[in-house]
């Protein structure tokens, strides 16, 4: 996608099979895609304090583990974007499979008892996982990942519509919010791809501080982990809901959302 005449810097030679329309070392000789590097932040920090306030809530251990996945995520971007270099773009995209993954699990068991485990699921979900990663190491080709990371995110697409449809209509707003924000994030993600060429040009004619806001691979980083931090809290605050834990959805410093709950009401 980027031209072939972006310069070297400290990781050497790209060798990703994919090389993004931001310029290569641009900003600083260490970071081959600055921006696209510092935005997955918003996919590192969060979700941590997310799993550390999970585990201080007593929550099943499946929305930890949702948490850390997103923050999995976000590192293996961080050092993707930083190098290029193969072995870092699979720590970026294999992690997205596996997350969601965890994504699809939580989904569909939010209406059973506590603490249940589905095997069946959890065997098809990590055989998924293995069949996807064998076939991807083997053929190396980016559109087979994008294919089977849209057919997850779709699944968690209808399983969302299913229940604020059918189940839990008040929590439309933030289930649709999610997915709103994921779609824009993919809309720009398509935008920097296919018009990445006009990108670098209007970008070289404008002051740094405009072509940063062109940065869209860095707004899909931004969106796609907003949205997925949203997808886990609507997640989270279905089952809690289920468990009658009555759950509410707080912003800290009247920004970021966090879900708090009292717990189940002794009779």
């Amino acid at each position: 996608m980027a031209p072939a005449a972006d310069r070297e810097g400290y990781w050497g030679p790209t060798t990703s099979t994919l090389d993004w329309c931001e310029e290569n070392y641009s900003v600083t000789w260490y970071i081959a895609e600055f921006w696209n590097t510092v935005s997955n932040l918003i996919m590192i920090i969060p979700p941590m304090f997310g799993a550390i306030q999970s585990v201080r809530d007593g929550l099943e251990k499946r929305y930890i583990a949702s948490y850390l996945a997103l923050t999995v995520v976000g590192m293996g971007s961080w050092c993707f974007h930083m190098t290029l270099k193969y072995e870092m773009q699979l720590l970026d995209e294999l992690p997205m499979i596996y997350s969601c993954c965890i994504f699809v699990y939580c989904m569909f068991e939010c209406f059973k008892i506590k603490n249940s485990v589905n095997y069946h699921l959890l065997f098809t979900l990590v055989l998924f996982s293995l069949i996807v990663t064998t076939v991807y190491l083997k053929v190396k080709e980016p559109i087979f990942h994008q294919v089977m990371y849209g057919m997850l995110v779709f699944t968690l697409v209808l399983r969302s519509i299913y229940i604020v449809t059918w189940v839990y209509p008040w929590l439309r707003g933030l289930g649709y919010t999610s997915l709103g924000i994921f779609l824009l994030g993919f809309f720009l993600w398509n935008i920097d791809n296919i018009f990445c060429d006009s990108l670098r040009d209007f970008r070289k004619k404008v002051p740094p501080i405009i072509g940063i806001t062109t940065q869209f691979h860095a707004w899909w980083h931004i969106l796609t982990g907003l949205g997925s931090y949203l997808h886990i809290l609507f997640s989270l605050y279905t089952r809690t809901l289920y468990l009658r834990y009555r759950p509410k959805v707080k912003f800290l410093f009247g920004i970021w959302p966090v879900i708090l709950f009292e717990p189940l009401r002794k009779h």
